[in-house]
């Protein structure tokens, strides 16, 4: 599927110059031509990257770019016709991943942008695979991987892994596990939370009764034990 990149710029020649050759590369372009409406395209749509110009007529892009880095860490690449090297500076200490001046080549445009587009691939994929040794949690996929071999779990029991390993060698309770998987009070009701621990255990330990993963607390819970091969 073609990648979608935001582009916010009031200069409109230069928005559909822009659009037709990124479109023409590959790309998915949507355009807003002021700051309130690409951060409303941004915030109701699902980007893979943004082209932010930092002189718009109603927001300085650098507001624009402190907002969206407040929620999002969409890949962003700065255009601005002011040469100041301070404005470069902030944009970029703001979150900004790339900065280009105003005029510049559209071949410059595309290979900066496919460069943060690669980087933000990178980084999604570190983010979205939690490994502990042999073990493996990838959120995208929804899927645990123990020596590279798929584990048979329900959503539900692979949502409780989650919450355990996201806050690995920490003792969790069984209502601040219910709690961080966001669970519904009938998932944990009465014990049941025990019973999914012990699937869990089923399908990612060596010997689920000795287990050295997902390991119980007596009086206090269970940790996900960090170092184990």
């Amino acid at each position: 599927m073609a990648e979608q990149v935001l582009l916010i710029e009031d200069d409109i020649r230069l928005a559909e110059m822009v659009c037709d050759y990124l479109e023409q590369a590959g790309l998915r372009m949507t355009h807003a031509a002021s700051g309130a409406e690409g951060l409303k395209r941004e915030t109701a749509g699902t980007y893979d990257a943004m082209i932010l110009d930092l002189m718009l007529p109603d927001m300085d892009g650098l507001e624009i770019c402190r907002q969206i880095r407040a929620r999002s860490d969409i890949p962003i690449l700065m255009l601005t016709a002011r040469g100041d090297a301070m404005d470069r500076i902030v944009g970029l200490e703001l979150g900004a991943d790339d900065y280009l001046p105003k005029p510049f080549e559209p071949r410059e445009l595309l290979a900066r942008l496919k460069a943060i587009l690669r980087r933000g691939r990178g980084s999604q994929t570190a983010r979205d695979v939690l490994r502990f040794g042999r073990l493996e949690i990838d959120r995208g996929a929804r899927e645990v991987r123990l020596d590279g071999e798929p584990r048979s779990l329900t959503s539900y029991q692979l949502t409780l892994l989650l919450a355990l390993a996201e806050h690995a060698g920490r003792v969790l309770t069984r209502e601040q596990i219910m709690d961080f998987s966001k669970g519904e009070q009938l998932e944990a009701f009465d014990r049941s939370i025990d019973v999914h621990i012990s699937r869990i255990r089923a399908a990612i330990e060596d010997d689920p009764k000795k287990p050295k993963r997902v390991i119980t607390v007596r009086g206090a819970g269970y940790v996900f034990a960090k170092a184990q091969d």
